[in-house]
């Protein structure tokens, strides 16, 4: 019987697989990063500090990776999708898989915070949600920039921040340079992601990933907070979509300028060793 189910249940599409992979990577990143949130929102500081959140999202990185990797390379973050197509390493059909599936992972994991923390929620606020105010709720799901920063400073920090993401990421996993191995890629990932909420986070909360934040924007909007989701502070919502998608371009640009250009090609290392090896033999 569970031969048949699988048989019958079983996604023999690739571009498929992806779509299946990123929205279980995804949703597994989003439920740890926004239920830490909730908890220290909601808990008025009592139930968790900003480490919690910090930490939360590096361990939902590292588990998303680990749940995906194998399947999709998890890119869990439409940004570095977008950057891969722009690269030539993702076609037109892969890109929609990935985004579909960043989509709908990042939208249900906003979806089933709201119903963990629904009773939490309605006693914080007496059944008002609001965007903005002492009893504001919408920042568990989405982020939003701190009174004191323009939105000039908002986008720098989180195209800085997203720069400091892909040249980490490319650091981690270049064969070519001192790449980690590959059983602990996704726990140094999850560090990379725990540095930069450490490093980075006080101006814009660290969203980094147009995957994580708007489609729980999107949810906010439905489940009761309303348009002004999209409208608060200057219509914010536009810069963590855009600004990762820039740092991830310019980050991959640094790396390449930096370190790939310069680096050997893998015929050459062979050709070297080959070489060593010819000449240790004659000896």
């Amino acid at each position: 019987m569970l031969k048949k189910i699988r048989k019958a249940l079983r996604v023999r599409s690739s571009t498929g697989r992806v779509l299946l992979a990123e929205a279980l990577g995804t949703f597994i990143l989003m439920v740890f990063g926004l239920s830490a949130v909730a908890q220290v929102v909601l808990g008025k500081g009592l139930t968790g500090h900003y480490l919690s959140i910090n930490m939360a999202f590096g361990i939902g990185v590292t588990l998303g990776i680990h749940a995906a990797g194998g399947i999709s390379g998890a890119h869990l973050n439409a940004a570095i999708t977008i950057m891969e197509w722009i690269l030539g390493n993702v076609n037109w059909r892969q890109l929609i898989a990935y985004l579909i599936g960043q989509f709908l992972g990042s939208f249900m994991a906003a979806a089933t915070v709201f119903g963990l923390y629904y009773d939490a929620l309605y006693y914080y606020t007496n059944g008002n949600f609001t965007v903005t105010g002492p009893t504001a709720t919408a920042l568990i799901f989405s982020t939003y920039p701190s009174p004191n920063v323009s939105l000039l400073g908002a986008f720098f920090t989180e195209f800085t921040a997203t720069v400091m993401l892909v040249l980490g990421i490319q650091v981690i996993h270049d064969e070519k340079n001192n790449a980690a191995t590959k059983g602990i890629q996704p726990l140094l990932t999850g560090f990379l992601v725990l540095g930069i909420g450490l490093g980075m986070g006080l101006n814009t909360g660290y969203a980094i990933n147009p995957s994580r934040d708007l489609p729980p924007r999107i949810f906010t909007a439905i489940a009761g907070w309303g348009t002004e989701v999209f409208t608060a502070a200057q219509h914010w919502w536009w810069i963590p979509v855009t600004a990762p998608v820039l740092g991830c371009l310019t980050g991959a640009l640094i790396y390449r300028l930096f370190i790939d250009f310069h680096n050997q090609p893998d015929e050459e290392i062979a050709n070297k060793k080959e070489l060593r090896g010819v000449e240790s033999s004659t000896l």
